[in-house]
This record gives structure tokens, sequence and C-alpha cells, in this order.
């Protein structure tokens, strides 16, 4: 198999996955090509398509590779799209910031921060899929802790969490007004990082 033969099937692959496919996906798919040749395919098929101007680029997302479209062609690409594109309230938008970067994190301990109950917006977060329950606290009542999901990065465009962006940055992407406040959440230091336990099997959520 040559190398642009094998860069063609990382295109066609990346082109019908559901999802971002990471590199130990590829090469279990490709089993007849190793590591190196599979990572120089897809820096060839990136380099592809900055170079000639094509309507999509290669994005390593939610610890994977994507073929996406180009964001300046966004607002284009919506009016093919029957469902609009994800909007985001500030109650939601503060809740999903504190979750992304205090992970994991309790809802009393989102309430505590934000200082409202956060009930609502946490279910509809969990509903959007952009967090999961995560397990329990190890304090009384173990409280269940709330964390992103791989849905999160991709509606984000991030790599991992070691690539989360300001709170500007997240208010930019989900096109809401810039608060005043533009740097990260000032979240309470003495919220120290809980040892987590899974959630036992047929435990309830809450």
């Amino acid at each position: 198999m040559s190398s642009l033969e094998c860069k063609a099937l990382v295109e066609g692959l990346l082109f019908v996955a559901d999802g971002p496919l990471s590199m130990d996906r590829l090469v279990s798919i490709l089993p007849e090509r190793d590591r190196q040749e599979i990572l120089a395919a897809i820096e060839a098929l990136r380099l592809d398509c900055e170079r000639n101007a094509r309507g999509i680029t290669l994005a390593e997302v939610a610890g994977g590779y994507q073929l996406r479209t180009r964001p300046e062609h966004a607002e284009v690409m919506r009016r093919l799209q029957k469902s609009r594109p994800l909007k985001f309230s500030q109650s939601a938008l503060e809740s999903l910031a504190i979750i992304a970067y205090r992970q994991p994190v309790t809802r009393a301990e989102i309430e505590y921060l934000r200082g409202v109950d956060c009930g609502g917006v946490v279910k509809t977060l969990l509903e959007k899929k952009l967090i999961r329950i995560l397990g329990k606290k190890d304090v009384p009542g173990r409280p269940i802790v709330y964390g992103t999901t791989r849905e999160f990065l991709e509606t984000f465009n991030l790599k991992n969490l070691n690539a989360l962006p300001t709170l500007k940055e997240i208010q930019d992407l989900a096109e809401l007004p810039v608060y005043e406040e533009q740097g990260e959440l000032p979240l309470d230091p003495s919220l120290s990082v809980p040892f987590i336990q899974p959630l036992l099997q047929g435990e309830p959520e809450s």
C-alpha cells in the first residue's frame, strides 16, 4: 500500500466516521500500516486541506481526528442544517465553565460559586450530553459529582481538557455577549479535588 493510498484510506475513514477517530482506533482499522505511517498520512491530509483552500479542515479534537467544515463558512453551512446551532444561556454557560474548570464538582459546589440554584441548568447540560455523572464524592451524603464529556470537547473544538480556553473564549465560541469579567471564573481555591467513588450497581443517581 502506497503512502497516497494510506492517505486516501484515512481520509475516507474520517469522512464516514460519526465522530473523531483516535489514533488507536485508526491503527486497529488499518493493521497493515504502522502508527508512524498513519500519522504521516494524517499530516499530509492536514497540509492538503490547508494548502489547497479546501472547504474542510482536519481537526484534532476530543482525543481524535475529525474532518470539519471551515469555521468561516459556518453561516453558509447552517443553511443546509435543519437543526439550529447549539446556544447557551448565561446561567448554562457559567455552570458549564465551572464544571469544566473544577471537575469533578458537585451541584452544591456549583451553586456555591454561582450563588443560585442550578438544578435545571445541570439537567439541561446532562440532556445535551455536555456533562456526565462521574460518581459520588466520598463525604457524608455522597453527593453526585459531574464532569465534562467527549461531546463537550467536540462542541468547543478542544483536543483535550488541557486545551480549555478562558471563559471569554468560550463565550466567543458560543456567540454570546462578553461579560465584564473576561478571564476565568474566580473559583474558590478552598474547593480541593475530592476522592471520587463510582456509582454502585443499582444505586440511584441523586
